[in-house]
């Protein structure tokens, strides 16, 4: 128990005592709410307001913001949770770099003990920053358009929570084979400039041409940017609602925002997203650690 213990340690409080790491970690949801604030928010609302005029509809400067704002903040979540879950797994990579993981893999330790304590270190480094981005998302909704009730907040928590584990499990299945300092830059950049447009965070699903949205259907990730949209902007729908808006129009406009999904056609309700979401953390996990173990495994013959 003291040894899993110690191999915590180490893993946990490095992560910290590289202050590099720890405030580019902590910095880029911020940064990105600024980018997205102040670029994204113009096309955003340019698009709504297009699509509210062709419709013979107008509303109020508020729920606009509301709407564009709910947008902005689950796009920024949605790739925080994952990106700078990788980010903080770089620490394993570096263990391999500087040769502290084969220090620490002489004592008796079991692999998936080791496993675990990468995991977890991640997780916990990961969760605390995106928690914080939640809590300066929120402040920038109450500033924007504010329409979330206490229920809305604990769900995007729980969204948040989910999509770190998801995003954990993710990089420590693809940093695992990495042992250069080239390999996980590469991997870095390219999953920063590319996730957000694979789980629907930058561009509407429905834009894709259709076999990259049968793709896309089948990625984990885009069920958890769908989970954020839909509890981001609940509210926002509930009152258009009682502004007297069609149900089609605001159909329309949950379609065109990812809070639906369709897969192959057929509509998927938030309980299979979680489903989905829930599985992928799981199965995520389970290879993770058996890497891990057929690694050892292949040391030890």
């Amino acid at each position: 128990m003291q040894e899993s213990g110690s191999i915590w340690d180490h893993d946990f409080w490095n992560w910290f005592k590289d202050k590099g790491m720890f405030f580019t970690s902590l910095i880029t949801p911020l940064i990105l709410l600024v980018l997205y604030g102040t670029f994204l928010s113009n096309v955003y609302e340019d698009t709504f307001r297009s699509a509210l005029e062709a419709a013979g509809t107008t509303v109020s400067d508020k729920l606009i913001g509301g709407c564009v704002g709910g947008e902005l903040v689950s796009s920024l979540l949605a790739v925080s949770c994952v990106t700078v879950a990788f980010c903080s797994n770089l620490l394993m990579v570096q263990d391999k770099i500087t040769g502290a993981r084969r220090d620490i893999t002489i004592a008796p330790v079991k692999p998936s003990t080791l496993a675990l304590s990468y995991y977890l270190s991640t997780l916990i480094s990961t969760m605390l920053i995106c928690f914080i981005a939640t809590g300066v998302c929120l402040g920038y909704l109450s500033y924007v358009g504010w329409y979330l009730t206490a229920g809305d907040i604990a769900k995007l928590f729980l969204d948040v929570v989910l999509l770190v584990l998801f995003g954990t499990a993710l990089s420590s299945c693809v940093n695992f084979p990495l042992s250069t300092q080239g390999q996980a830059s590469a991997v870095g950049t390219i999953v920063r400039a590319g996730y957000g447009f694979v789980c629907g965070a930058y561009m509407p699903i429905s834009q894709f041409p259709e076999g990259l949205q049968k793709v896309i259907s089948f990625l984990p990730g885009t069920y958890g940017t769908s989970l954020l949209r839909n509890h981001a902007l609940r509210g926002v729908f509930e009152e258009m609602g009682n502004q007297g808006f069609p149900d089609e129009i605001v159909e329309a406009i949950r379609d065109s925002v990812n809070c639906n999904l369709y897969f192959f056609g057929d509509k998927v309700a938030l309980s299979n997203m979680y489903v989905i979401l829930i599985s992928a953390i799981v199965i995520a996990i389970v290879i993770y650690v058996a890497m891990n173990v057929l690694l050892a495994g292949k040391r030890k013959g």
